[in-house]
């Protein structure tokens, strides 16, 4: 699944919802850096916009006008819904949902019946400002009636997921994390491979970032909390701009996973002022391995590179990834 460039075939996210629920307001911020500020001047949508990713993930996003329906004659359902990985439906917290949640419904249904390996995710989206409390009253409530209503069809434990997002914090790259992962076939692999450098390592948490999309296509088992994604996402943004800053960059062609000679300073650690410490490395353009440890990891850092090299190979040999040498890379 690594990046090929643009072009059709790819998996696709469809972003669905009611007009001014959020939809490009997400795209844009999730994966084109807009200033989440600068979303209040996007216009409506008035045709299917399609965006082809650049990072680790080979996919497409497609933005999906809430005025179209989809069913219509005039739109063909194999091109729609062909090569679609995950139906991302957008419902604005903050406004009237019931016509929204009615939508969705005949939208599951008409999948279920044509297309019933498509994931159907929710974003209850724009919950910034509420408190917490209401926030689970607004989930618990979109989930029953959704569910309750879905049985009155037939349909019963439909297998649709549920996220509480805003575009102002982490919740809305924490939900597309939990998306992505869901396409990757290899998850499983990835999962224990972290594990395994978490273990030799005493990280408290670990996780494979795509570093342009700020998404984490892969995370240990161990318990986690926001506070330490938004740490570990936070300090993506920092190496990026620095990155930019002295104009680094790698040719794709030379884009070797274990060569030091082509990254021989890819790799990065900070000590935060409650003593933790953010150990990062490169695994290739587009993936960096971040390891969260409890203390200093300043005397453990040769220890950490040594593993985390391994890991990279290991990674490498997960996706198939080869060098010019025809080794696993």
């Amino acid at each position: 699944m690594p990046n090929s460039g643009a072009g059709e075939g790819k998996p696709r996210l469809l972003l669905m919802g009611q007009s001014r629920s959020g939809k490009s307001s997400i795209s844009s911020v999730v994966f084109h850096k807009m200033p989440p500020t600068e979303t209040l001047f996007l216009e409506s949508t008035s045709r299917i916009q399609k965006d082809a990713t650049n990072s680790f993930m080979d996919f497409q996003v497609w933005d999906f006008p809430g005025q179209i329906d989809f069913k219509d004659t005039d739109f063909d359902m194999d091109t729609i819904f062909g090569d679609i990985g995950a139906l991302i439906y957008v419902l604005d917290a903050q406004d009237e949902y019931l016509d929204a949640i009615e939508s969705l419904n005949r939208s599951i249904l008409f999948l279920q019946q044509f297309y019933p390996n498509i994931k159907i995710e929710v974003f209850i989206h724009k919950v910034d400002g509420l408190s917490d409390d209401f926030k689970l009253d607004i989930q618990r409530e979109i989930t029953q009636r959704i569910q309750d209503e879905l049985s009155d069809e037939g349909y019963e434990n439909a297998p649709v997921s549920y996220h509480l997002t805003s575009i102002y914090d982490h919740s809305i790259f924490e939900a597309f994390s939990k998306v992505i992962q869901k396409l990757i076939p290899q998850l499983d692999a990835l999962e224990g491979l972290l594990n395994l450098v978490s273990r030799a390592c005493h990280y408290e948490k670990a996780y494979l970032f795509d570093v342009l999309s700020k998404i984490y296509i892969a995370t240990d088992t161990s318990p986690s909390d926001m506070s330490t994604y938004e740490i570990c996402s936070d300090y993506i943004d920092v190496i990026v701009d620095i990155s930019d800053m002295y104009n680094w960059d790698v040719e794709e062609s030379d884009m070797d996973w274990v060569d030091n000679t082509i990254y021989p300073d890819a790799e990065s650690m900070i000590v935060l002022l409650g003593g933790k410490s953010i150990y990062l490395l490169e695994m290739n353009k587009y993936l960096a391995m971040i390891g969260v440890f409890g203390g200093d990891i300043t005397p453990y850092k040769n220890v950490a590179y040594v593993d985390a090299r391994i890991i990279q190979k290991s990674i490498a040999e997960v996706f198939g990834f080869r060098g010019k040498d025809g080794t696993a890379k």
